[in-house]
């Protein structure tokens, strides 16, 4: 539950992503991603554009598009 009795489009980013909210651009490389993910110890951060926020990147993510010329 993200906010108790609020409708998801009223709650902010802020109120429940650690602070500070870093976040992605969605052209940005899987291995800078990853060296954010790991500098920051981040298991997901929002994906923004435009400076809208577009969706969410996991570091699941992260390995299973890595693994991808793999498999």
């Amino acid at each position: 539950m993200l906010a108790k009795d609020r409708a998801p489009d009223r709650v902010n980013i802020y109120e429940i992503m650690s602070k500070p909210v870093l976040s992605v651009n969605p052209k940005m490389d899987i291995r800078h991603c990853a060296r954010l993910f790991a500098r920051f110890d981040l298991t997901r951060a929002p994906v923004v554009q435009d400076g809208e926020v577009i969706g969410i990147v996991s570091l699941t993510d992260l390995v299973v598009k890595g693994m991808m010329p793999y498999l």
